[in-house]
Formats: structure tokens, C-alpha cells, sequence
């Protein structure tokens, strides 16, 4: 299920500019993208610090190291479909820039700024940190690795086959696709759909959702292995 941006836009300007990477011309995100990675990383040091009294400043700087990174920011962006929202040049469109990292990642931290020139502060922390306070425990962890790597690694420490993937279907125009992938867990019975804006993304997505449900049958398969 997609993640949702917590702002309903009063000034939907302001949206579409932190949607418009720089290919479409000069009315692009790239202000936008530098004032929102300063929130960004503010609201981040600003959740970690509350969150974690004991832990010292190098602790604190490593977690939101992770926290900000652009595979990081590209996944939320990816979440609330970014993707299949941005404007782009002729090139970035053929070259798929809507399921590049870096653009994706921009393109959140510019829309943070939007949120805070339309909404104010309040409105501008709540949205990021509603964000990403579900992704500081993995964070901390150290459990970054993307759904597919984890779905994987799960099922090889049980011995099962690893799942399969399989494209499903796909909808809308070329420059706007939208992808359906099946995954199937055979040995578990387990088998779930996930969508994206990408083939990539779509597995990603089913695998994510595949997860829980192989760890709610794993006990059973283990005692009949």
C-alpha cells in the first residue's frame, strides 16, 4: 500500500514545482530540493535526539546518515509514487529518471519544502517524521537491506526455494506506467501482488508483502520439513 503525504496543498504551484526536475526548464525543483534537505535533516536530528536520550553524537549522526541517504529518500519517495508524478524532459522520460534514486530522492526533499512554504513548520515536521519514524528502528538495526534481500535471506536460513516473480500486467501510457508483479513462495503457499511505478518497484512491493506471511508460516513449514 502506498505511503500518503500528510498536506493537502493550498497552493498546488508549489507541488508541481518540487515535481519538475531540472530537464523540464528553468522552472524546476533544484531551489526547492536545497532549502528541503535542510528540513529534512533537521527534522531527522530533531526525532532521532528525542528518541534516543542516551546515545552519543557520533550514534545520532550515523542513524540519520541512513535515515537521509538518497537510496533512503528515493524509497519513501517511491512509497508516496512519486514516480509516477514527476515532470520530466523528453531525455529523462526515454532514459527512466522517474526510477532514478537521485531524482526520486530530490524530488522528496523538494517536496518537503513545498510543504513548509504552504503549510508552515508544524505542518512540515509532522508530515516528514510521520514518514520516517516507522523506518528508525530497521535504521537502527542496521536492517537497510531492500524487501527482496530480506525475503530472500528469510526463506535461505529455512532451507525453502527462493521465491519467484512474475509480471502480472501493466497499466497506462508509456511515460506513466503502472507494473503488477505476482510473487509466489511455493513451499508456504504463499502468494501476494505488489504494484510500482517499475518493474523493480513492483517486486520490491511484493516482496514487502510477502514478508509477514512467510514469517506467520514459517513455524508450521519448520515442523514439517
Amino acid at each position: 500500500m502506498s505511503a500518503r503525504l500528510a498536506h493537502t496543498f493550498r497552493d498546488d504551484s508549489l507541488r508541481e514545482r518540487a515535481l519538475s526536475h531540472r530537464s523540464v526548464g528553468a522552472r524546476n525543483n533544484e531551489r526547492l530540493e536545497f532549502l528541503g534537505d535542510a528540513l529534512v535533516n533537521f527534522f531527522v536530528a530533531e526525532l532521532l535526539y528525542g528518541r534516543y536520550p542516551d546515545a552519543h553524537e557520533g550514534e545520532l549522526t550515523r542513524l540519520r546518515a541512513r535515515l537521509v541517504s538518497e537510496p533512503a529518500l528515493a524509497e519513501v519517495a517511491r512509497e508516496l509514487e512519486l514516480g509516477d508524478q514527476l515532470r520530466l524532459g523528453p531525455g529523462e522520460l526515454k532514459s527512466g529518471g522517474h526510477r532514478r534514486d537521485s531524482i526520486l530522492a530530490d524530488a522528496f526533499e523538494a517536496l518537503v519544502a513545498a510543504v513548509y512554504l504552504d503549510g508552515g513548520w508544524e505542518v512540515c515536521r509532522r508530515c516528514v517524521q510521520e514518514l520516517i519514524e516507522p523506518r528508525i528502528e530497521a535504521a537502527a538495526r542496521g536492517d537497510d537491506k531492500d524487501a527482496k534481500t530480506r525475503l530472500q535471506e528469510l526463506l535461505q536460513a529455512h532451507g525453502l526455494a527462493l521465491p519467484v516473480y512474475e509480471l502480472a500486467g501493466t497499466q497506462g501510457a508509456d511515460h506513466a506506467k503502472t507494473f503488477e508483479v505476482e510473487c509466489r513462495v511455493g513451499a508456504l503457499e504463499v502468494r501476494v501482488q505488489g504494484r510500482g511505478s517499475s518493474r523493480r518497484a513492483a517486486e520490491q512491493a511484493a516482496a514487502g508483502a510477502a514478508i509477514p506471511l512467510v514469517q506467520a508460516r514459517l513455524p508450521h513449514a519448520a515442523r514439517n520439513r
